[in-house]
């Protein structure tokens, strides 16, 4: 089955499965649905910012390792490899993308445009899949692959972040 057929045409989840592979109904979205489950993720990072960087990193890894299970549960059922709104991998890549901010010591103006940069740079990478991350999407199957794309493109966005916040 194609990647991109509609949900209608898709076997329906169970609700247990759905809620987090769909990113809490953003991935039900009918435009950009990974774009809204980036979105998703940033209003969860507001409640998460605060964590001690080491929490943050296991709550990185867990929900990485959770994800491979999610996504491949969720694209088996279907019958696709990585449907569009399977957006739990959108939403460990936008953590990812937001580390160098963890933990957030105060949402001022510099936090929030911090925030808005990394926001764009991941979607920026996980749109364009500049390589590597077009090599994991294409060469890499099942529930890993789909988390692996994202999870460089979050690599890469933070790095890119890093840079950014030591310039100013």
């Amino acid at each position: 089955m194609s990647d991109h057929l509609p949900l209608s045409q898709l076997p329906k989840l169970p609700w247990w499965l759905a809620l987090p592979a769909f990113g809490l109904g953003s991935g039900y979205s009918p435009k950009a649905p990974g774009t809204m489950g980036s979105l998703v993720a940033l209003v969860l990072f507001a409640g998460l910012a605060t964590l001690p960087l080491p929490a943050y990193l296991i709550l990185i890894l867990v929900s990485s390792v959770a994800g491979i299970a999610i996504c491949d549960a969720a694209a088996t059922r279907m019958g696709v490899h990585d449907h569009s709104g399977i957006v739990w991998d959108e939403f460990v890549g936008q953590w990812i993308a937001l580390l160098p901010l963890v933990p957030v010591a105060a949402w001022d103006m510099r936090t929030l445009l911090a925030v808005a940069a990394g926001f764009a740079l991941f979607r920026l990478f996980d749109i364009w899949k500049p390589w590597p991350v077009r090599w994991a999407d294409r060469h890499v199957e099942g529930g890993f692959g789909i988390m692996l794309d994202d999870v460089i493109a979050g690599v890469m966005a933070a790095l890119v972040l890093t840079l950014l916040l030591r310039q100013v």
